[in-house]
């Protein structure tokens, strides 16, 4: 028997967000579609403040953001990209090409090509997001895109908006062929329309805002997205084995992200249940991201009591939660059983901070339920599987002409049949009248 002993807002509220959202992402979308630059000038005036002479950052501007960043960061920027780049070439190295003969003389096969252009974009709002340029730059160069655009949106300053040091570090290290300062819907938007100064790209990948998020809802189909993100999410799966305190942090690490950032706990110990909601309100006394975070965990915190580990794993298949650390006394059996969900986080010793930033998995992972079907961002989302075949007899030709003419027929299409009823005549030597099926 399943127990709520915390509920969130309902889907319906949640929906009034989105329509709004909804409508102003069209209109801006329009906006630049019909005024490129302008638009997108304009755009960044109004939401950043941030007009200068170009968007796009020059070599001398790339090296005077890089010099401002302390060693001891570059050398942490280089460390979690080797991380990234690391997994990502395991991961690329076992995606092959392939060429079979199904048939004597048929030759199958099919070809791993990159995506040619990429736009990425890296969140620097609430938070500057280092990290999301490792996970879609260094990604995107390792799966051999050939042009990697990178945009980011400034950082407030004495002296006014400017480019935030660390991010344009992290992407020119990660291999990002143009940077951009330029954010929000104005940034998704240029990269995938193109205005007359930036030249567009085939496809968009990148966390963001709710507005970005949107943006790249709307842009699918012009361009190829990663996948559609909403608001972060965290579900926390653990039994007596932890206590509260490892409990709650693990919830409010993500509950910072936003106010509409999703954290659940599924426990089938009622001891541990009450532990970490008590330890939770201890924490958000203290926690200096604790305004964010309280309201994140008052309107979307769920604490969900189950009375066995097969009713916890069915809870959280059902829910798909973005990030799942799973915290009890038989961690492989959930990795074994778990069907829906971004990624996963097995044991106490590791936790989802570490794949956001450092570990080398990717943090672009699918949420609100898109767990069901699709996995997150890596090396394989910017491939495009491209199949091929060839026939090299003249028997091969015959025989595979014969049963598709026969197929085309039975469908109707009569023009389909006589492109193989041509290849049985010249090649098999039979007499196919025109716009009949060969025998």
């Amino acid at each position: 028997m399943i127990r709520y002993l915390k509920t969130a807002r309902s889907e319906a509220e949640r929906a009034e967000d989105d329509a709004r959202v909804r409508a102003m992402v069209e209109t801006t979308l329009a906006d630049i579609s019909a005024r490129g630059d302008a638009a997108v000038r304009e755009l960044s005036a109004r939401f950043d403040r941030y007009d200068p002479p170009a968007f796009r950052l020059t070599t001398q501007e790339i090296e005077r953001a890089m010099a401002q960043v302390p060693r001891r960061d570059l050398d942490d920027i280089r460390f979690a990209q080797t991380q990234v780049r690391t997994f990502a070439e395991h991961q690329r190295a076992s995606i092959r090409d392939i060429e079979v003969e199904t048939l004597p003389g048929v030759v199958l096969g099919h070809r791993n090509i990159p995506v040619r252009s990429v736009g990425c974009y890296v969140p620097g709002g609430k938070y500057p997001m280092v990290a999301s340029a490792h996970m879609s730059v260094v990604t995107a160069k390792v799966a051999g895109v050939k042009r990697i655009v990178a945009s980011a949106p400034p950082q407030a300053c004495a002296d006014g908006p400017a480019p935030h040091p660390a991010i344009v570090a992290a992407m020119h290290m990660g291999g990002a062929d143009e940077i951009y300062c330029l954010g929000g819907i104005q940034a998704v938007g240029a990269m995938a329309l193109g205005t007359e100064t930036i030249a567009p790209v085939d496809m968009l990948v990148g966390p963001g805002n709710a507005f970005v998020a949107e943006a790249k809802r709307q842009l699918y189909g012009r361009v190829g997205i990663d996948l559609f993100a909403g608001p972060t999410e965290t579900m926390v799966i653990a039994d007596d084995t932890v206590d509260g305190e490892l409990c709650a942090t693990d919830l409010l690490g993500q509950a910072e992200h936003g106010v509409n950032s999703p954290a659940v706990l599924i426990t089938n110990s009622e001891r541990l249940a009450r532990d970490t909601i008590a330890e939770i309100g201890r924490l958000l006394a203290i926690l200096p991201t604790g305004a964010v975070a309280s309201q994140s965990w008052r309107d979307y915190g769920e604490v969900i009591l189950c009375d066995s580990h097969e009713e916890m794993l069915a809870e959280a298949n059902r829910i798909a939660s973005e990030h799942v650390q799973v915290m009890t006394d038989r961690d492989d059996w959930y990795l074994e059983n778990m069907q829906s969900y971004g990624a996963l986080f097995l044991g106490p010793r590791t936790n989802v901070s570490f794949g956001d930033k450092v570990i080398g998995t990717n943090h672009t992972l699918p949420t609100r339920r898109a767990g069901r079907y699709t996995g997150g961002l890596w090396v394989g989302k910017f491939l495009k599987t491209h199949t091929y075949q060839k026939v090299t007899t003249d028997e091969a030709s015959a025989l595979i002409g014969g049963y598709c003419s026969r197929l085309c027929m039975l469908e109707g299409f009569v023009g389909h049949a006589e492109q193989a009823n041509i290849r049985v005549r010249r090649y098999g030597g039979r007499n196919v009248p025109y716009g009949q099926a060969a025998e």
